[in-house]
């Protein structure tokens, strides 16, 4: 079990709170996502304090009563920089960059751009965004790459939901969903290039239904977490290189099925959407709860340990920072910097080593679909942690039970029945 020790305690002012947290991948800066409206708080957490440094708010319209895609759409995007003290949002007044010295317009970019998901190439010279700008038909069916130097836009695979760089270097994860089932895609990053793009490779994880959050992997890069869906408070982490499913449990009461029970919908609301962090330590899944814990899980025996952090206070939103400490907030505004007292600095030299050989051992068990293979589809093997599908399994597919993910059924039905009329 890890002993935790509050570094420092921060309390958000004018009633806030925060309801997503987005650590500077190296300095000691986050993104704090308003609760209340469209807006994005940048916090110092160094020298063992918690101050707020400026704030990137879009209109002032508060969400009020909005719910599910209605909210999302108008929740802000974020990207850190890399390496510097540069925050890019997206909301719905176009896009915003935040710096020590001020808020302005970022060069290169469009303005004026309704991008949901942005995120920085490892360089930090690129930035990649979906949905597209360029395409005025259907901007999902593709993303933008923006060349910031040159100040140019070109085309980018489909992607849908965040990019989460793989810590070994040159490997990367994102979602491409669907409403019944959901693909996980990695990609090979180029190194060296401008810009920088995104190389779709053919192994993939297929996810029942849609409405999942950004892949999240571990320091030591052996792990990689996915927080979803649209219809339960789901929980799963894969084995790299594997892919093997480790954990599998559902936050709270299962879905009783539609139609849905309000005690069941408060309950799904009550649980945050960005509620894991991987911690230094090797193995290790933190997940924050509505009763203000913190449970720490134990990939390798299963185990659980909750650990009280916040009494009285819904946790709104936990995150790890660089230097492998983690950071949490609550529904009342507190803000809170947790240290790992388990020789995390030990684990953080250590992890650098194991992680650059999972991103090596994953690449080599894969390879990219080709640039001509405008339907992924049809390039992708498939797993979801249990089984494992080529293309054309799924295209013959007829047999599936009530035990079998939603979107395996509706393959083998379609399949059947296309069957029927040759």
């Amino acid at each position: 079990m890890t002993d935790l020790e509050v570094v420092a305690r921060g309390m958000v002012g004018g009633g806030r709170s925060f309801e997503q947290l987005r650590c500077h991948p190296r300095l000691p800066l986050v993104a704090c996502s308003d609760s209340e409206r469209p807006a994005v708080h940048i916090w110092d957490y160094g020298t063992g304090q918690l101050r707020e440094l400026g704030s990137v708010c879009f209109t002032s319209n508060a969400y009020g009563d909005a719910l599910g895609w209605e909210r999302a759409e108008r929740t802000p995007a974020v990207a850190w920089h890399p390496d510097q003290p540069l925050l890019v949002v997206a909301g719905e007044d176009g896009l915003r960059q935040w710096t020590p010295a001020g808020i302005s317009e970022p060069e290169g970019a469009p303005a004026f751009a309704t991008y949901r998901s942005l995120a920085f190439s490892p360089d930090g010279q690129t930035l990649w965004a979906s949905p597209s700008f360029r395409d005025e038909g259907d901007g999902w069916e593709s993303s933008d790459v923006l060349d910031l130097a040159a100040g140019t836009i070109g085309a980018g695979p489909r992607w849908d939901t965040g990019v989460a760089q793989h810590p070994g270097g040159g490997l990367v994860a994102t979602l491409s969903s669907d409403q019944g089932a959901t693909h996980c895609l990695f990609a090979r990053v180029d190194q060296g290039t401008a810009p920088a793009m995104m190389r779709p490779l053919r192994r993939a994880l297929i996810l029942d239904c849609d409405g999942y959050e950004t892949p999240l992997f571990s320091p030591d890069g052996r792990h990689l977490a996915v927080r979803g869906n649209a219809y339960g408070n789901s929980v799963e982490v894969f084995e790299l290189p594997s892919l093997r499913r480790v954990l599998a449990t559902t936050l709270g009461d299962p879905s009783p099925g539609y139609p849905y029970s309000q005690e069941w919908l408060d309950q799904m609301r009550a649980w945050s959407r960005h509620n894991l962090a991987f911690g230094a330590r090797p193995g290790v899944l933190w997940i924050a709860t509505p009763a203000g814990a913190l449970v720490e899980v134990d990939l390798e025996t299963r185990q659980a340990v909750e650990h009280d952090v916040l009494t009285g206070s819904r946790l709104s939103a936990l995150a790890a920072t660089a230097t492998g400490e983690l950071l949490v907030a609550g529904s009342r505004g507190d803000l809170l910097l947790l240290s790992l007292l388990s020789g995390s600095t030990q684990n953080r030299t250590a992890n650098r080593d194991t992680s650059r050989d999972a991103a090596a051992a994953f690449l080599e068990t894969t390879a990219e679909v080709p640039d001509d293979g405008n339907d992924l589809e049809t390039h992708l093997v498939l797993t979801d942690g249990t089984r494992t599908w080529e293309a054309d399994d799924l295209a013959t597919t007829t047999a599936a039970s009530s035990t079998d993910p939603t979107w395996l059924q509706l393959q083998a039905a379609m399949n059947a029945a296309q069957a029927q009329c040759e």
